[in-house]
């Protein structure tokens, strides 16, 4: 497994408890130290368990540098990032160098596996970069939800490989031999515009439900029983119905701009996707002006508490977090914001980190929840109302008991609740 980030660590994480022999590898000393220690270099939940017990059972090691780590080995996983570059295509830079490292040191045979999120017509580039005709390269797009990787893994919805050399393709395949999941081999350029295309299509469910919550809140309609009655429908299912201040992370928003790019570059115009995008962005403006309403219309020295930073819970990853959004562009119109997140380990110059949502909400004028971890349903109201200085609540997660709020006092402000 070339590079020990979500993807690389995770899969090889349940690659070795599969029962497979697994080699990772990572370009940063500190992360490689920190994984030989018995430490995660992020919050995952599960995988801490995982990378123990396949450490101590001999299938798991974590080595710096990626030439040493494809030594012998039949398989070599580039798992390297693949930021968002100049004009929105994806920036190759890493799988580059990562190609161009170990080359040399593959072994004839070997398979390299792209599990990188990369543009249509990427596993070709890598053929070249490689330059091994002995090495055969396949696409194999990751589908890891932050927050849930470790059950995304080891149960994945369908395994897809996108190789022409069907032998190779079926060897890659056999790799998740231990997951009962559909399988579907295909050509490269259809598998990396799969991976893309799935995450678009979430994208755009999402955005599809926040607007609807706009609608029921200038309609007088109820969200929760439209997402109860939509979830029903079995052609279109419960998942990714919940309403929010807009998505984000490290996958939906590049990966969408990037298929934009790609099919600009095509000579098409996607429309729809731009629509998409543009919708997500109003819906950070809406929570804003919610916010602001609840502030008694301007933000000018309120003290608002925000309770999440990270983009969804189960996670301590920032990385285009609406609520990083949110609270950059309120403190911007003048907010003092202090904030809550159960992974935060510091605190952006914007704004202040407390210890719990209590010390968030010392003073505050707005509590606003951004960020969907189960204990803020548990709030004590009585003893939140006593340290407030207002009684305003933005649920922007459509996750707090309304009911219970309003008859405690407060002034509840949901998303089309």
């Amino acid at each position: 497994m070339l590079g020990c980030g979500y993807v690389g660590l995770t899969t090889g994480a349940c690659l070795a408890h599969f029962g497979h022999d697994v080699v990772c590898a990572d370009v940063d000393p500190g992360r490689i130290s920190l994984l030989q220690g018995g430490e995660l270099p992020f919050v995952e939940p599960d995988l801490a368990g995982l990378v123990s017990d396949s450490q101590a059972a001999g299938r798991l090691r974590f080595v710096l540098g990626a030439a040493e780590a494809v030594a012998d080995r039949e398989f070599a996983v580039v798992c390297v990032p693949t930021p968002r570059g100049p004009g929105d295509a994806p920036d190759l830079t890493f799988v580059r160098r990562c190609v161009a490292e170990v080359a040399p040191a593959l072994s004839k045979a070997a398979i390299m596996i792209v599990k990188s999120t990369v543009p249509v017509g990427t596993t070709a580039e890598v053929e070249r970069w490689l330059g091994r005709s002995d090495v055969a390269v396949v696409s194999n797009p990751e589908f890891l939800r932050e927050g849930s990787a470790v059950h995304d893994c080891l149960h994945p919805d369908r395994i897809v490989v996108g190789c022409d050399d069907r032998a190779a393709a079926h060897r890659v395949a056999q790799l998740y031999d231990g997951c009962a999941a559909p399988v579907v081999i295909t050509d490269p350029r259809t598998a990396e515009v799969l991976k893309y295309t799935a995450n678009a299509f979430l994208a755009t469910r999402l955005s599809f439900i926040n607007a609807i919550s706009t609608v029921c809140d200038v309609l007088g309609a109820d969200m929760d029983g439209v997402v109860a009655g939509l979830g029903y429908d079995r052609r279109i299912g419960p998942e990714f119905l919940q309403p929010g201040p807009g998505w984000g992370g490290s996958c939906l928003p590049k990966d969408t701009r990037a298929l934009l790019r790609m099919a600009g570059d095509a000579g098409l115009r996607f429309e729809l996707l731009e629509q998409v995008i543009e919708t997500n962005d109003r819906q950070i403006d809406s929570v804003i002006g919610k916010i602001r309403v609840a502030a008694g219309g301007t933000l000018r020295g309120a003290v608002v508490a925000v309770l999440g930073l990270a983009f969804k819970a189960n996670t301590d990853d920032l990385r285009d977090s609406p609520a990083i959004i949110i609270i950059e562009r309120i403190v911007g119109e003048g907010a003092i914001v202090r904030a809550y997140d159960p992974t935060a380990r510091e605190a952006a110059g914007t704004y202040e980190l407390a210890t719990t949502p209590y010390e968030a909400a010392e003073s505050a004028d707005v509590v606003a929840v951004l960020t969907e971890w189960e204990e803020f349903r548990d709030l004590d109201l009585d003893k939140l109302a006593a340290v407030m200085r207002g009684n305003a609540v933005v649920d922007a997660r459509n996750m707090l008991d309304k009911a219970a709020f309003v008859a405690a006092g407060y002034d509840y402000t949901g998303l089309g609740r």
